[in-house]
This record gives structure tokens, C-alpha cells and sequence, in this order.
């Protein structure tokens, strides 16, 4: 590290700005010194060593892009004189597996325990719309409890409206009807949730009765309060025991479950959520009403809930960067993997997502992966985002943005092994799809795109309840009902959006090491998970960036 640039590994041909540099100035790292043919700004690269036309530059250590012009010491390396290309990366599959960490004991959050036994970070109660038919009539609901109807009710957080812009017009029990049926009994049963509404149309293709019956969608009454509850399968002989929840929504029987005892609370009872067809109520403004006074109904047993010290491997990280830049992958996001390695070492669980940003890193996780089996998890899906983004015609070096750019990133290369960072250095214990409940402690990787709501979206229902989300360029990313804490990777930045920045990464450029900041990050988390509200909570934020992924055909 030195005041003007930084070089990330002996191998690299160039090195990065770490401040707005002017032409002429001398920099590098010992003999390795050139003189800037031209400004350069904070976050971009600038060559070391000549790279002729097709050489590759590296970053990292590792391959980033081809010299599309040659390129000379000192000259500003971009979109100008480096493109992606195409190359073959050897992906080696559990080669290099990490020894688990040394366990950290002891560390706690005060959380919600629920009565399944899963720890919750805030307290909401959900308004869920099946279809976007339901979504004003949703949003009409939650907007009744504000901060003043919500004044006796201290213990809860809000009433929050998961709407979306679909539901209807697809493959009924297809990919997307899957994927909406993942997201939404993921919210429904997310730890960060007490109490939850289902709310539909009546026709729509996306039926309440099948995302229950799917879902298997119960909740729990306890001394604990309401809680979702993720039930058992029925006995095996297929007849319905003592206990047994009919489901039906839109005045059609979908089909029961079978409920077992939850062993953390021996005196909670099972029962059928709450459900409303616009269509059986009568049109919007008695489903309205009827909406308000369920959900008044459940203020009181949500309230109920206190927090209580849980350990730290009760937290489900989720890690997402957004308007990167040249230093994300040299400040937040590699501070970021001290925090997640130290959750893995405490048992907790890293979730690491965004596949299209892992794309040309992906062989730094597959030598990490825990067996071969989970490293051909994550290959299968590269492959296939591959091909979705040619029967579309699209590429996936489309990625970085503009914006990306302007900070510094040229190729997906680059962007992606600086995103991979945030998933620190353990062993990858498992691969999941979009919005799948996730199980396994450790670091796990989920399948989203890159689009910060869609991805986040997916992470959140899969049980994140706690983000981290890094940032260069800025982002005023919130994501109810999970906490999102913001981490600029650079200082200018975060004097600009104070406001909504959580921690300054950037403090490494200026000669804070990545480890002392990574433990902050830690300590934030679960500061957070215990009840500190993140700037975007305390901007109200989060309300429109649940956004499921939508795939396949529109019907």
C-alpha cells in the first residue's frame, strides 16, 4: 500500500488509484515505479508493465480482461484498451478445501426467538399479495398503521405490503410459479416476521390455496406470540391427525396439513393464517376493512415478543454489493469477507449471491467447495446463465453498468472477483436456488442476478436476516423486514452520502487495515441484529425494493 495506488498481488501488470491522481505523477511499488501519461481518477487501474495487444491484464492476480490497444507503463487502463474477451478457466472442483476456523464463542445479539425455534432480527407483520390484482388493496392495509396506530405496539416494527407485479400470466405450477411460491413462503415464514396476511384476487393463476398447500403455510400460537411455522410432513400412512389445518382460499379447499408439536413451546397451537379473496369479500374496500381488523387482531400477541440474547449462529447473513466501483473489491467487500469469516467461525450462516457477478470468479469457489458434488452445483449454474443470456441475446459482460464503470470496473472479470470477496475464505458448504430456504451454516452461495432488489429479494426469503451491502458509487438500499447495513468502499463517498452510509470502508485506502475494519463490520452486525436501526430504517426505506425474480414467458 502506498498513499497514491495499490497493488493487490506480485503477479499484477497494473495497479489502482486510491486517490484522484494528475499527470505526471510518479507511483508504483519499489523498482516497480511509472509516470502517469494522463489523469487518473480514484479506483482505476494503471499499467506497470507494457501489454501488447491480447496480452492479458491481471488484477488480483488473476486474468481481468485482453489489451485491446497496446498499453504502455503508466498509461490509464479502461473500456478504451481492454475488453473482456473469452477464455477457458480452470474450475477444480474441493482441490483446495479451507480447515474450519478456530470457533469464536461467546458472541451474542439480542433477537426475537420464534416458536420454531429461529431467531428473528426485527418483528413485522406482513401483508402478502399472491398477485399483483391484491397489490393496492395490500398496500391500502398496511398504510392504516402508521407510527401513530402503531404507538401501542412498541414491540413491532411495522406493517409492512409485499407487493409485486405478478401472479398471473404464466405456467401455472411452472418455473415462475415455483420461484413466486419460494419468495413469498419465504417472507411468510421469515424470522423477521410475527404475523402475516395472505391476500389475493380469487382468480388469479398464483392461488393462496396452492402457495399453502405448497408452502405448507401454518402459524403458531404461543407464549411467544404469533410466528410462522415451517411444519413436518403428514404421517406416512397419508391420513390427517389430531391437529389437522384445512387450507382454502378463494372459497376452494386446497388440501390440509398435518401438524406435529413445536418442542421449544409445548403449549402453542397451530392455526390456518389468515387469508382474503377480493372476489369472496366483495370487492376492494370490504377486503380492505376486513384486512384492518385482522391485522389489528394480531397487534397484540406480535407486540408480545420480547428479545432475548441468541448466539451469533443464529444470524443468516446476506452480502450484496451494489453501484461498485474500482475499490470495492479492495476495501468493503474484502473487509466484508474478515466479518463473514468471522460469523462462519461462530457458526453462523454467509449467504453469497448475485451469479452473474461471480462469473469469471467462480473457479476461486469451486477449489474452496466442500465436495465436488457442491462445486458442480455452482458450475451447472454458470452454465446456465450462460445460456439464458444468449437465448436472449444479451452477454453477460453487458455487467458492469455505466455506473460501474465510472468507478473504475471495465470487464465482469474484474467486477467479479472484487464481489467474491465478500464471501471472506472459509469452505463453500453448499449451493442453493433463488429464494430456497437455506440450512447449512457456513458460506453457502445462492443463484440470484445481479439487479440489487431482484437479488435481494431472493436472499431475504431464502432467511437472511441481516444484510450487509456494499457500495462505491452510492445506494440508498433498504429491504424489509431485514436490516440493511451500508458499507462505502471509499471516504469521498461516504462524506457525500453520510446520511446513508453505515461504515466507511474506505478508511483502508488512507491506511486502516482490512482486518481492523472487518471486525467493525462484525461488531455492526450484531449491534444491528440486536436492534440498531441502519440509516436506510431510519429513513423509512424499504418498502419498494421487494422485487421477485421474474423468468420465462408472460402468458
Amino acid at each position: 500500500m502506498s498513499p497514491d495506488v495499490v497493488l493487490l498481488d506480485p503477479r499484477d501488470n497494473l495497479c489502482v488509484a486510491a486517490r484522484n491522481l494528475a499527470a505526471a505523477t510518479r507511483v508504483g511499488r519499489g523498482s516497480r515505479t511509472v509516470e502517469l501519461s494522463g489523469d487518473v481518477p480514484l479506483g482505476h487501474k494503471i499499467a506497470l508493465a507494457p501489454i501488447a495487444v491480447g496480452e492479458p491484464a491481471l488484477k488480483f492476480g488473476q486474468i481481468i480482461g485482453f489489451a485491446s490497444a497496446p498499453i504502455r507503463p503508466g498509461e490509464w487502463i479502461h473500456t478504451h484498451n481492454l475488453s473482456a474477451g473469452e477464455f477457458a478457466r480452470d474450475c477444480p472442483r474441493a482441490t483446495d478445501v479451507p480447515a474450519n476456523p478456530p470457533p469464536l464463542e461467546g458472541q451474542t445479539f439480542l433477537g426475537y426467538r420464534r416458536a420454531d425455534g429461529r431467531a428473528g432480527t426485527r418483528n413485522f407483520i406482513a401483508v402478502i399479495s399472491s398477485v399483483n390484482c391484491s397489490a393496492s388493496v395490500s398496500r391500502y392495509i398496511a398504510r392504516r398503521f402508521d407510527a401513530a396506530a402503531l404507538r401501542e405496539f412498541p414491540n413491532v416494527d411495522g406493517v409492512v405490503a409485499f407487493t409485486h407485479g405478478g401472479g398471473c400470466g404464466m405456467q401455472f405450477d411452472g418455473l415462475q410459479h415455483q420461484i413466486l411460491n419460494r419468495v413469498l413462503g419465504g417472507i411468510a415464514r421469515h424470522p423477521n416476521i410475527g404475523g402475516y396476511l395472505l391476500i389475493g384476487l380469487g382468480c388469479e393463476t398464483a392461488t393462496i390455496g396452492h402457495l399453502m398447500s405448497e408452502q405448507r403455510l401454518v402459524q403458531i400460537e404461543s407464549r411467544r406470540g404469533l410466528s410462522p411455522f415451517v411444519e413436518r410432513a403428514p404421517s406416512p400412512d397419508g391420513r390427517w391427525q389430531k391437529g389437522t389445518v384445512p387450507l382454502s382460499a378463494g372459497g376452494s379447499v386446497a388440501g390440509a396439513l398435518s401438524l406435529t408439536p413445536d418442542l421449544r413451546s409445548p403449549t402453542s397451537d397451530a392455526v390456518r393464517p389468515p387469508v382474503l379473496s377480493i372476489q369472496d369479500q366483495g370487492g376492494t374496500q370490504r377486503t380492505i376493512e376486513e384486512g384492518v381488523r385482522l391485522v389489528a387482531q394480531m397487534l397484540p400477541q406480535v407486540n408480545a415478543v420480547r428479545r432475548e440474547p441468541i448466539p451469533a449462529s443464529e444470524i443468516v447473513l446476506g452480502t450484496n454489493c451494489g453501484g461498485s466501483d474500482g475499490n470495492s473489491g479492495i476495501t468493503a467487500n474484502p473487509a466484508l469477507g474478515v466479518a463473514s469469516n468471522m460469523l462462519v467461525a461462530a457458526g453462523g450462516t454467509v449467504v453469497l449471491a448475485e451469479t452473474s457477478e461471480l462469473y469469471g470468479a467462480e473457479q476461486l469457489l469451486t477449489r474452496r467447495a466442500k465436495t465436488p458434488a457442491i462445486a458442480d452445483k455452482l458450475i451447472e449454474r454458470i452454465k446456465w446463465w450462460e445460456w439464458y443470456a444468449r437465448t436472449f441475446g444479451a452477454t453477460l459482460d453487458n455487467n458492469p453498468s455505466p455506473g460501474n464503470k465510472a468507478g473504475g470496473l471495465t470487464t465482469i472479470y474484474e467486477k467479479s472477483l472484487g464481489a467474491v470477496a465478500k464471501g471472506g475464505s472459509t469452505a463453500l458448504v453448499e449451493v442453493y436456488q433463488y429464494a430456497e430456504q437455506v440450512t447449512a451454516r457456513g458460506l453457502v452461495v445462492m443463484d440470484t442476478p445481479g439487479l440489487d432488489p431482484v437479488s435481494v429479494t431472493g436472499i431475504v426469503a431464502g432467511g437472511a436476516n441481516v444484510v450487509v451491502f456494499t457500495t462505491g458509487r452510492g445506494s440508498c438500499f433498504g429491504c424489509k423486514p431485514t436490516p440493511s447495513i451500508k458499507v462505502s468502499s471509499n471516504t469521498p463517498l461516504f462524506e457525500r452520502m453520510r446520511d446513508d452510509m453505515d461504515l466507511d470502508a474506505g478508511t483502508i485506502l488512507s491506511g486502516r487495515s482490512v482486518a481492523e475494519v472487518g471486525r467493525e463490520i462484525f461488531t455492526e452486525i450484531l449491534a444491528v441484529a440486536s436492534g440498531k436501526k441502519t440509516k436506510s430504517e431510519q429513513h423509512g426505506l424499504g418498502d419498494e425494493e421487494f422485487v421477485p425474480w421474474t423468468i420465462g414467458p408472460v402468458l
